[in-house]
């Protein structure tokens, strides 16, 4: 039963493409039974990325981006009724954690809207973003001191916060902060204080029942990365842990749904992760939703799912 608990569509994200129901379809054909839709929530003028500034100024301004983000959510009820069907489309949306304004601006939506889960990402440090390119990376790094070492504390730091504060019950591309190091695929436990604060992390996660998410994007995005998010170093302490996992393409076009789900499967063996946990819409004995649980699947069933004959 392939899933994916994290999406884009071009049609409500600037730096993705093609449409939220071509999404939806495209998922459909290459056998996904659960589907998550997470647009990214809005953000200030001061938090513009820089594809964004200037861009069709009738969206991309705060006004705007909170009147995507509603045809958003109207969209997405309206595929998840379409195609129920045929595929589990479970709607949310993916946090942004920059500035202490962030969680007023989560509160609001999860107050305004019914999500069935949401993924607790972050994608700044120091309110920098640190995976659009090397020259913001190397900002963000400067103001942490010049290092590597500095800026993943940093990082994990300031995850920490957004993990205490929301509690999310999906945790986003975790280790995001390799993407544009020098040394990306490097074991973190090189750095003492960097691995102190992961293993913080991780129990805040675990403590609370949060999942993790294993993240294929980090293999199509990271030059010379061989490793998904996480890697199988932080997989394994996690687990140790008693801690779940669950599976993700991070799309952002029709061709990225489910790509590089091999290579995820391949560092799920080396970490010794029995089964994968997925999000799914209940029904009572009438048949109608009621709500979101989750359920497991051994990686052996996975493995051997016909999604991988039509997917590479």
């Amino acid at each position: 039963m392939p899933f994916s608990h994290h999406s884009h569509s071009g049609q409500f994200c600037s730096h993705a493409k093609d449409s939220l129901e071509d999404m939806v379809k495209t998922a459909i054909s290459r056998k996904m039974q659960v589907f998550a839709l997470t647009e990214h929530i809005p953000r200030s003028r001061e938090d513009f990325y820089p594809e964004e500034v200037g861009f069709a100024p009738e969206l991309y301004d705060e006004a705007g981006l909170f009147d995507v983000f509603d045809k958003y959510h109207a969209e997405a009820v309206r595929l998840r009724d379409a195609y129920k069907s045929q595929i589990d489309i479970l709607i949310g949306f993916e946090s942004e954690w920059i500035r202490p304004e962030s969680l007023s601006v989560i509160e609001g939506i999860r107050e305004k809207y019914h999500f069935d889960l949401f993924m607790g990402s972050i994608h700044h440090v120091k309110t920098v973003p640190i995976d659009f390119d090397l020259l913001l990376y190397e900002k963000a790094r400067a103001l942490c001191g010049g290092t590597d070492e500095g800026i993943f504390e940093q990082f994990f730091d300031e995850q920490y916060d957004m993990l205490q504060k929301l509690q999310p019950p999906i945790v986003g591309h975790f280790d995001l902060i390799r993407l544009k190091s020098d040394a990306p695929d490097a074991s973190m436990k090189k750095y003492a204080g960097v691995w102190d604060r992961i293993v913080r992390n991780l129990k805040s996660i675990q403590g609370y029942g949060g999942i993790l998410e294993l993240n294929s994007s980090a293999l199509r995005k990271g030059k010379n990365m061989k490793e998904p998010y996480p890697q199988v170093d932080v997989c394994k302490v996690f687990l140790e842990m008693g801690g779940s996992f669950t599976l993700s393409d991070d799309s952002h076009e029709m061709g990225h749904i489910g790509q590089n789900y091999h290579g995820v499967l391949d560092a799920v063996k080396r970490a010794g992760i029995p089964e994968i946990r997925y999000f799914h819409r209940g029904k009572d004995g009438e048949g109608d939703w009621k709500g979101t649980v989750t359920s497991s699947m051994p990686v052996s069933a996975l493995s051997n799912h016909e999604f991988f004959t039509v997917v590479t």
